[in-house]
């Protein structure tokens, strides 16, 4: 069985993932656990010398990756003095090894089509944020929205088998074909469910995703030539948004003071470091997706490692996806699908710190609810985990990944309406 990849579990009903569907089908329900895998007949590296070193390079990496932790991490004893400046640290940190490129003034963002739907307009875009490259992208705007009575925005970054038409609730492209039910399409409509509540919402895809998908090269073989190059997937996917961002801020029809990042899974990445280095234009942030520590994951899993979208060269160095989200405070800060409770603890102590404890909002998954539900909240998380003992661990329920309406949208419009009266 391959190693689950953890922002691809999105896929657990569309059968676009390929051979990861077999594993990202199956339940991560705890009565689906393999129980048997008891610390007795785990696998993990064993050095079997007295000095503890490693022959096999595995086992070096392992153990290298466990010594070493990152050198920007959120310490929740710190001196809540210095916050601001860990923060800022973090902040340029973060830029440095999204590698954004150096690039000229590049043409503006221009309209293609105006459609009109029920109470709002479907507009398509493109954006040109730097040479060779075009990003089409979807806004819709609520009916009545002008200068004179402009509305807030959302960003809205989908998962990775979702699209922008997906997010919008259009066809798709080239009629695409996704395996989700009508409910899992309905959910994960999440630009119209913003859009219905008066919200401006611009749809993106992830790069090489949906309509930016290529014939000749895929996701993987995109992300490895693009680490050669000094770059990488998500400070691709980052820079891009940032450059649409930037614009979508000065328009007149725009609450510039009312602007939110939304991602979900593959998504969810960008949206937090969309919103980490731009705190002057982006007011909130939605994750929905479980917080996730992926050095923790890297240990606990027998060095396992991502797949090549989501490789940050020197990202374990320096921080990791919890301590991100603690920058993003004292900014409004949404989770709905929980994830490992120390790492959201982490992320509370942050916005303790910055005096905002009541700007982080976390749902937990419905099986994992209530603390009675999540077993091994209070437990060291182990190594020589499965791919499904790690959910566990991680309170995730693979079946009901999605985005989650019933949480982000009126957290969402509660958040607009207290800044509205700021």
């Amino acid at each position: 069985m391959n190693p689950l990849e953890r922002r691809e579990f999105l896929g657990t009903c569309t059968g676009a993932l390929g051979a990861a569907m077999l594993v990202k089908g199956q339940s991560a329900h705890a009565e689906d656990q393999p129980a048997q895998a008891t610390p007795a007949d785990r696998k993990r590296f064993d050095s079997g010398r007295e000095d503890g070193r490693f022959v096999d390079t595995a086992g070096f990496v392992h153990a290298y990756i466990k010594e070493h932790k990152p050198k920007l991490a959120f310490d929740p004893h710190m001196d809540p003095s210095e916050f601001p400046a860990w923060r800022e640290r973090l902040r340029q940190k973060v830029f440095e090894l999204m590698a954004f490129p150096e690039v000229a003034a590049q043409p503006v963002p221009k309209r293609v089509a105006v459609e009109q739907r029920d109470g709002y307009q479907l507009q398509r875009w493109e954006a040109y944020p730097e040479p060779f490259s075009v990003v089409p992208f979807l806004m819709l705007v609520p009916d009545g929205t002008s200068a004179r009575s402009p509305a807030p925005a959302v960003m809205c970054f989908p998962g990775y088998s979702g699209s922008k038409e997906g997010m919008a609730g259009e066809p798709e492209l080239n009629d695409r074909k996704l395996n989700w039910s009508e409910q899992k399409r309905r959910d994960n409509s999440f630009a119209l469910h913003y859009v219905r509540q008066g919200m401006i919402t611009v749809a993106i895809d992830n790069p090489a995703r949906a309509e930016a998908d290529s014939d000749l090269r895929g996701l993987a073989e995109i992300s490895r030539a693009m680490i050669w190059a000094g770059r990488n997937y998500l400070g691709i996917s980052v820079f891009h948004k940032t450059q649409i961002l930037k614009w979508l801020a000065q328009l007149d029809i725009v609450d510039a003071k009312r602007i939110a990042t939304c991602g979900l899974s593959l998504g969810s990445d960008p949206a937090d470091i969309v919103g980490l280095l731009n705190p002057d234009l982006v007011s909130a942030v939605i994750h929905n997706d479980f917080l996730c520590d992926w050095r923790e994951q890297t240990i606990a899993m027998n060095a396992y490692a991502a797949t090549a979208w989501h490789v940050v060269p020197g990202m374990y160095a320096w921080f990791d996806a919890p301590d991100i989200q603690a920058a993003l405070a004292p900014r409004h800060l949404l989770f709905t699908e929980g994830g490992r409770t120390p790492h959201i603890n982490r992320v509370r102590a942050a916005y303790e710190m910055a005096d905002a404890a009541k700007n982080v909002q976390v749902y937990y998954y419905n099986k994992y609810a209530t603390p009675d539900l999540r077993l091994y909240d209070d437990k060291p998380i182990p190594e020589g985990l499965t791919d499904k003992e790690y959910f566990l661990y991680a309170n995730v329920d693979v079946a009901d990944h999605r985005f989650h309406p019933e949480h982000a949208v009126p957290w969402l419009a509660d958040v607009f309406t207290t800044n509205a009266d700021q």
